[in-house]
Order: C-alpha cells, then structure tokens, then sequence
C-alpha cells in the first residue's frame, strides 16, 4: 500500500512538470504512505532511501550534476521526506501556483 502512495506522488510530479515542486511531491508520497500506521513509515522510509541511493547513481549521467549537487539535493529529498512522514503538512513545500489537482 505504502508503495502505491508514493508511486501516485512520483507521477503526480512527473505530469505536473512543475519547476519547485519536488520536496512538495516527496512529502506527499511519505505523508500518505505514513497515513497507514507503521507499516507505512517502514515502507516508506525503505522505498525513499533507495530511491535517493540510485539517484545518486543516475543523476550524475543523466542529469550531468555533480556529486555535491546531489548530495545537497538528497539531503534536500530526504528532510521532505521525513516530513512527510512524521505527519507534518506537506503543504509547506507546496510551491505557489501548483495547480490544486495536486
């Protein structure tokens, strides 16, 4: 289920394409995926680090960042995810102008 969530988010943020929106999108999914007890947090958790462990992989080749780009950006993913996943609002990180679809 936790999975699902996050998986919801990610392409939620793909279709939006919407520049400032990707510390919004991850505490989303964390958010969500919390919403369903431990479980949730564990799944969530596990599934956010991973994804933050092959980007760090992946964005040096396809995105051409440097391995401090990416360790900021992580850093950046992972206190929205955290976020997301203790309960708090992840409107904080919603960025003006998203459309409320999302």
């Amino acid at each position: 289920q936790a999975l699902s969530f996050l998986v919801e988010a990610y392409r939620d943020m793909k279709e939006a394409n919407y520049k400032g929106a990707d510390k919004y999108f991850h505490a989303r999914g964390n958010y969500d995926a919390a919403q369903r007890g431990p479980g949730g947090v564990w799944a969530a958790k596990v599934i956010s680090n991973a994804r933050e462990t092959i980007q760090g992989i992946t964005d040096p080749l396809l995105k051409g960042m440097t391995r401090d780009e990416v360790r900021k950006d992580s850093k950046a993913d992972q206190f929205a995810n955290e976020w997301g996943r203790s309960g708090k609002d992840p409107n904080h990180f919603r960025p003006a102008g998203l459309p409320n679809k999302y």
